[in-house]
């Protein structure tokens, strides 16, 4: 007898490939179209629809936690007004010289950037330091920065910039803010990855890949697997060179299990598009300074930190999302795959403004790239104020990466974004373009974000489909016949247990 039987269903197996009913045992598949098998659980969905659980392939899982617990959360101000206030009633609930420490805010909507002079005017007590949506931008108080020995004599670190006068703090410079702040324990963060990971499951999520992940956090995870206390299938890229610092980490050590996996790292080439600190090769418009963005290495040290990776069998996601950014990763990968026989698919994380000559190498090189659809729902108008005319047709054109070939796998990036609820994405990939043909098919979308991400983590052997022999990870939903933001959730089930 198996443990569950799913008939009556809609359920969707596989790209091109459907199903009535499911048989799972010991939490996995085990039998697709015979609803005569004996079962402790029987779930007749009456018509409802299954899909595999959903797979999140770039998800900064701690920060969505931390905004769920502890960290202001800025993403739904409109204008600085709001900001400001927002930051006075979280200082009173502050000691004196407790950080005050906020995300979320978007310039383009709420009407300008938080100023140093309004910060300090808001919360002279505290030191604060509020985080662009992106986290690439960081505005900070008087006080934030002179615990952080920031002044007119500081220099940035490479890949960095500060605006002293406006305490403006760019890339990989909020490292010299991080150094003065509290450093956070593995508690705190196995608080944030916890809470981080409900939210992903309560919307359908039941797998995910969490960037930039250094060795502190990395110990979390590895305890709350220890702990079986994972809730979902979690994949880390390790990061390798912590903002403004000049270490590098080393290698992690390997681990894969069922629920946590350890085996690719991390890299930063470039900054955000929606902030306009992504490496472009044409200036920005309508910028309060000219601004080209940011490339954070050297390409040789990229390559030589990239080579270690690679030779150890570790994948590469990097984050590159301006054409110059994109030039400088594809250079690094292509002298990876003629380095050695070590056949690897490294990732590309965004792969913002790819033109024809970024698609066709990736391509010939087998890079998977991980945009995210949702920046089209929540930040085309940051789009459309700074990009030049001559990047709006490579603007995060998804048609154009699915018709070169590539393994394009979906994700939200969250918390840049407030959503992490897929069906906003797959609604954005398919009906929101940032130009008018640029859009996907329902059914490309639903692959990229279940699938998808299991290649992208080297998972595909056990996940992202519901054939035989795959995890029993899956989501149930109702009114699928309507546009999809007006699907129901109505369960999610890992291993066939519901969450």
């Amino acid at each position: 007898m198996i443990d569950l039987l799913i008939k009556n269903a809609n359920i969707w197996v596989a790209r091109g490939k459907k199903a009535s009913s499911l048989a799972i045992d010991q939490g996995v598949v085990v039998a697709l179209d015979n609803p005569q098998l004996e079962a402790r659980e029987v779930l007749d969905l009456g018509g409802k629809s299954v899909f595999p659980g959903w797979n999140d392939a770039h998800v900064h899982v701690w920060k969505v936690g931390h905004l769920r617990t502890t960290m202001l959360d800025l993403r739904e101000a409109t204008s600085l007004e709001e900001v400001y206030a927002l930051v006075a009633a979280r200082a009173k609930t502050l000691e004196p010289g407790q950080w005050l420490l906020g995300r979320g805010w978007n310039e383009a909507k709420i009407g300008g950037s938080p100023t140093k002079t309004a910060l300090d005017a808001v919360a002279p007590l505290n030191p604060v330091v509020l985080t662009r949506t992106c986290a690439h931008i960081h505005a900070a108080n008087s006080r934030a920065l002179q615990l952080a020995s920031i002044d007119q004599k500081t220099i940035p670190p490479h890949g960095g910039e500060i605006h002293l006068e406006q305490g403006l703090v760019f890339e990989t410079a909020h490292g010299l803010l991080l150094k003065a702040m509290p450093a956070f324990s593995v508690q705190d963060y196995k608080m944030f990855v916890l809470a981080g990971l409900k939210w992903l499951a309560a919307h359908g999520i039941t797998s995910c890949t969490d960037p930039a992940v250094d060795p502190v956090l990395l110990e979390a995870y590895r305890q709350l697997e220890a702990e079986k206390a994972l809730p979902i299938r979690v994949n880390v890229l390790f990061i390798r060179r912590p903002d403004g610092g000049l270490e590098t980490y080393p290698l992690p050590e390997k681990f894969v299990s069922s629920f946590l996996r350890v085996d690719s790292v991390k890299f930063f080439a470039d900054g955000g598009l929606s902030g306009a600190t992504a490496a472009v090769s044409i200036p920005y418009q309508n910028t309060d300074f000219p601004s080209q963005g940011v490339l954070r290495f050297e390409t040789k040290e990229l390559y030589q930190l990239a080579l270690e990776a690679h030779q150890a069998g570790f994948r590469i996601g990097t984050h590159a999302i301006g054409d110059r950014a994109l030039d400088q990763i594809l250079e690094v990968y292509q002298r990876l795959a003629s380095s050695n026989t070590t056949q690897i698919r490294h990732r590309i994380e965004h792969f913002g403004l790819a033109n024809a000559s970024h698609l066709q190498k990736a391509r010939e090189l087998g890079v998977i790239v991980v945009p995210q659809p949702i920046f089209l729902h929540e930040l085309a108008g940051n789009f459309a104020k700074y990009l030049p005319k001559e990047f709006v047709p490579h603007c995060y054109n998804l048609r154009a990466m699915f018709d070169a070939g590539l393994t394009t796998v979906f994700s939200s990036d969250a918390p840049v974004v407030r959503e992490v609820n897929p069906l906003v994405g797959i609604h954005a990939a398919t009906l929101e373009p940032f130009q008018a043909g640029h859009q996907v098919t329902l059914e490309e979308s639903i692959a990229a974000f279940t699938v998808g991400g299991a290649i992208a983590s080297g998972d595909v052997n056990n996940r992202g489909t519901l054939e035989v022999g795959m995890f029993a990870d899956f989501t149930v939903y109702d009114g699928t016949q309507k546009p999809v933001l007006d699907w129901q959730l109505l369960e999610t089930r890992v291993a066939g247990d519901k969450l």
